[in-house]
């Protein structure tokens, strides 16, 4: 009987990861090197990307840091490029950059609005666009990109963020169209995922609450999303492309 270990194993591909400091994007990139990667670590704070790269390169794989802002575009060409010439090439792309908090719909103006939009969709885009042709040099790829079950849930005051992650898994499923069979393209929409910015506003009544709605009886954690993520990379996962995987314990409705 043939081991299903190797559908699963990432040995050779190098991945980029960004907003890779903390929470989900740290899980995706330690996942991913667990598992065989050697990884380029995006996000804004250079200290952030220093730890998680120590504990990349403390599993046997190697890892680069760029340090900036995925919304200038220049800084998304120096990621690119960096992991090319340092590592080889690109064959995963994690975009999981990106977020807002609640908005009030009466306040909220059109410049902000836009921002939130611009924020959650249009790094996502240009990176797949940057990385497309290193994937096919490369023999093909895969990307995810980081949604939110905010983009199907109807709930007050996230008319931003709910539109911009609905904006994001429609670009999803039409990029997959356009670059497939080389490159997959999937997103993955968390549930409520135990992060150091939930936690802030988490009292014990709202956490009890939400475990008790929730019908896998706990709260998500950052390495739910990464073994979701690991499984929309690997070659177990060859014939899905164009996909929005749920990965929310089985809330179907907002239970914040």
């Amino acid at each position: 009987m043939n081991s299903l270990s190797p559908l699963f194993s990432l040995t050779g591909q190098v991945a980029i990861v960004t907003g890779a400091g903390k929470g989900i994007g740290r899980a995706c990139a330690l996942a991913l090197a667990q598992a065989g990667a050697d990884v380029a670590l995006a996000a804004r704070t250079q200290a952030d990307l220093d730890a998680v790269a120590a504990e990349i390169r403390a599993l046997g794989r190697r890892a680069i840091t760029v340090a900036g802002d995925v919304s200038d575009e220049a800084n998304l060409d120096t990621l690119v490029a960096r992991t090319v010439a340092e590592l080889g090439k690109v064959t995963i792309l994690i975009n999981n950059a990106g977020g807002a908090g609640p908005n009030s719909p009466m306040k909220m103006g059109g410049d902000e609005f836009s921002a939130v939009l611009a924020w959650n969709v249009t790094p996502a885009y240009l990176l797949i666009q940057k990385t497309a042709q290193a994937m096919k040099d490369a023999g093909g790829g895969a990307v995810v990109n980081i949604s939110s079950v905010a983009a199907r849930y109807a709930q007050k005051h996230f008319s931003a963020y709910g539109a911009a992650k609905a904006a994001l898994n429609q670009m999803t499923r039409n990029l997959a169209q356009d670059f497939a069979p080389q490159v997959r393209i999937n997103a993955i929409e968390p549930g409520t995922i135990m992060t150091d910015a939930l936690a802030r506003v988490l009292t014990p009544d709202r956490l009890e609450n939400m475990r008790k709605t929730t019908p896998m009886g706990r709260m998500g954690q950052p390495e739910d999303i990464a073994h979701a993520a690991l499984f929309l990379v690997s070659p177990a996962s060859a014939w899905i492309t164009g996909k929005v995987l749920g990965v929310d314990g089985g809330v179907e409705a907002p239970n914040f």
